[in-house]
């Protein structure tokens, strides 16, 4: 249960706050990751970003940057966000937790299903954090900490992508959630995320540059799920396969009508 609750109105304060208490207190965005189970903080003192000037939505010569307090609604009523962005949003049904929820938040909480990082990995997304670091999507995953986003950069917002969601209603949790782009340059980014303990590339695979039943083959024997209440591995697996393969012919249909 949270006992004390700051509200700094700098970056600066909120850092020194951080530094003061250290693994005691927690970042306190929308709220909507720290009262539920499984993502329920266990910390008693929150650091509130309310106040921080930290929700603003930007285009900066061909990159779209956006503040880790935007709103997921906000984010997702932004005319001109990459298609794929938008529909990765709307996969989180409830329109009021889209309200509540921040895109910095998302990324933060490390969830073991989010139906945004996919998608924000396979469009080269970078954050930018409050002590001025930058850093990939993918390497911050990889070593995640308690570090402050301030930005979140995607590099490649107009490359042609194409996202999709399983699960067994519009409101359950994800069986699976992945992501293909492909590069002005034919290069294939394929994410995922459902399989394992959180979303990642497909770089073995990427390499490949399969399509069809080869890929589906290929993505299949590259994941190793585990029976859940989602599904058999084995179902896993095949669903997953099909996915990917069923995305990828969407993103060249997409670059065929682009030409």
């Amino acid at each position: 249960m949270i006992e004390q609750f700051f509200r700094p109105t700098t970056i600066e304060q909120a850092m020194d706050l951080k530094r003061r208490f250290q693994h005691q207190a927690v970042w306190f965005a929308g709220g909507s990751k720290l009262n539920a189970t499984p993502t329920k903080t266990e910390c008693k003192i929150a650091i509130s970003l309310q106040n921080l000037p930290m929700n603003s939505i930007d285009w900066d010569n061909g990159t779209l940057r956006i503040g880790a307090l935007t709103k997921l609604q906000q984010l997702r009523d932004t005319p001109s966000i990459p298609q794929a962005l938008y529909e990765a949003l709307g996969f989180i049904y409830s329109r009021h937790l889209r309200n509540q929820s921040t895109i910095g938040g998302e990324i933060a909480a490390q969830q073991t299903e989010s139906v945004l990082l996919p998608v924000l990995l396979v469009l080269d997304t970078q954050l930018l954090c409050a002590d001025g670091q930058l850093l990939s999507l993918e390497d911050y995953l990889a070593a995640p900490d308690d570090r402050l986003l301030s930005e979140i950069i995607i590099k490649k917002p107009f490359d042609h992508c194409s996202t999709g969601k399983i699960s067994h209603s519009a409101a359950g949790w994800a069986v699976i959630t992945a992501a293909v782009a492909i590069s002005d340059n034919q290069e294939y980014r394929i994410a995922l995320d459902g399989v394992g303990e959180k979303a990642r590339r497909l770089h073995a695979i990427e390499s490949l540059t399969l399509a069809g039943e080869e890929l589906e083959k290929a993505v299949s024997n590259a994941i190793h799920p585990t029976d859940n209440l989602l599904g058999s591995a084995a179902y896993q697996r095949y669903i997953v396969g099909i996915l990917i393969s069923d995305l990828l012919t969407d993103c060249r249909q997409k670059e065929e009508r682009s030409k």
